[in-house]
């Protein structure tokens, strides 16, 4: 069966973005002294992926903007807002997590759940993220969209693997 995997970078005090919705700041310090001898293949990871999961505002702030990690994957919107149509892009307003956990039972790659906040606020409210993958960036933003808003069943968590790189630690977490 495909998981669906929560893959995004968090500042320090636990925020995805800044307040405008700016990453500029995910970034590492340059600083190659403490890494691990592994490191995270973001590449390996968009090679395992054929669907990415987002909302409106993600995908303001990155595919309209022109980011091209996306390039080739299918890209799902949960939204109720209404954008031009553009080739590999889906747009659902109504039950994303449905939709989705329908799709996680088709045939064919990883589903990577990009953000932002608030939906993927509702995949782990409901507990059906199979695997975290968090790059803690060595940054202290002071306020921003926050990952986690809090109020959910606790949910017990594997560490798969563990890396640094650039001072950026990479941490892989399963469900138990």
């Amino acid at each position: 069966m495909r998981k669906i995997i929560l893959n995004l970078a968090m500042s320090l005090d636990g925020f995805i973005s800044d307040e405008q919705g700016g990453f500029d700041w995910i970034i590492g310090h340059g600083d190659k002294t403490s890494d691990t001898e592994d490191s995270f293949s973001f590449e390996k990871f968009i090679e395992s992926v054929d669907t990415v999961v987002m909302g409106s505002k993600a995908y303001e702030d990155c595919i309209l903007t022109g980011l091209t990690a996306f390039e080739g994957i299918d890209i799902i919107v949960a939204t109720s807002r209404r954008f031009e149509e553009r080739e590999n892009v889906t747009f659902i307003s109504g039950d994303i997590n449905k939709t989705i956990l329908d799709l996680r039972e088709k045939p064919g790659k990883d589903i990577w759940l990009f953000g932002g906040a608030g939906l993927t606020d509702s995949f782990i409210r409901e507990d059906i993220v199979d695997q975290y993958i968090i790059g803690l960036i060595p940054t202290i933003l002071g306020s921003g969209r926050p990952l986690f808003k809090g109020g959910y069943n606790k949910i017990d968590l594997h560490l798969d693997q563990f890396t640094i790189d650039e001072g950026v630690p990479v941490i892989i977490y399963s469900k138990r």
